[in-house]
């Protein structure tokens, strides 16, 4: 089987992107998916997603982790597919689109440079004294540490993962290191890929909630991931209580071409 395939990235989180608005690649099997985001024997990347029709909608957000399996919603693959859906002639001031979790709406600014992508409401939080677990989309483990760039996080990163607490659906494991009053940095473990991702957006977001800097009110927290910077905007309505999430950053056409499966 023939696959027409276009290559993006979001922060160094890269995903490969078919167009399946017609659904000549429904029969696509967990193995062919596993092969094409193989980094040694396929395309390689961190994902693969679908543009798919639906009805009321712009479009259909199909997501696929590594292993092949589809998976919940990846916040960089979601702007990333706006981009792409915007390169194949979507056109629009905001997009409004279906994902595994539910409704998005998107746009495209800044010279078509910036992808701001509207995440669900968080309305509840699981907080400890030395973590926080929550659901942006994609479940997420939140660990603030002073020694992030030291930490091994592919080897703590899938202790937490495998842990008997997370051991049935796995969870995201993130490490956040605060900068400044409204700045951070963080590095993922990304279940699904299982190994450390230059960036994760649903990631992203939750380690930016737990870093609002107003009790209340509108909060900015600029995010710095090993692949590079993104913003995370959002309304703390009360304690362990967010609404109006926008994930902002850049989203780039890499390369397309065709592979055999």
């Amino acid at each position: 089987m023939k696959i027409d395939f276009f290559k993006y990235q979001g922060t160094g989180n890269d995903f490969v992107i078919l167009d399946n608005r017609d659904n000549k690649y429904d029969g696509l099997t967990v193995k062919q998916i596993k092969h094409i985001c193989s980094r040694r024997f396929g395309i390689g990347a961190d994902g693969l997603m679908m543009l798919a029709k639906k009805d009321g909608y712009d479009f259909e957000m199909i997501y696929y982790n590594a292993d092949g399996n589809e998976s919940t919603m990846c916040g960089n693959g979601g702007r990333c597919l706006v981009k792409f859906a915007y390169h194949m002639g979507i056109h629009k001031s905001t997009y409004h689109f279906m994902a595994t979790d539910g409704e998005h709406f998107a746009d495209i600014s800044m010279g078509e440079e910036i992808v701001r992508l509207k995440m669900k409401d968080v309305t509840e939080v699981d907080e400890h004294s030395t973590y926080a677990v929550l659901n942006t989309g994609s479940p997420h483990f939140v660990k603030f540490s002073t020694n992030v760039k030291e930490i091994d996080v592919v080897e703590t990163g899938r202790e937490i993962r495998y842990s008997n607490a997370f051991k049935q659906e796995g969870i995201n494991v993130n490490f956040v290191e605060s900068v400044d009053e409204d700045s951070i940095f963080v590095r993922t473990y990304e279940r699904g890929v299982e190994d450390e991702t230059l960036s994760c957006g649903t990631g992203v977001t939750a380690s930016a909630l737990m870093s609002a800097h107003n009790a209340t009110g509108f909060n900015r927290v600029e995010v710095q991931t090993p692949g590079g910077h993104l913003s995370v905007e959002f309304d703390k309505v009360a304690d362990k209580h967010f609404e109006n999430i926008w994930l902002c950053g850049p989203a780039e056409f890499v390369y397309k071409g065709e592979i055999e499966v």
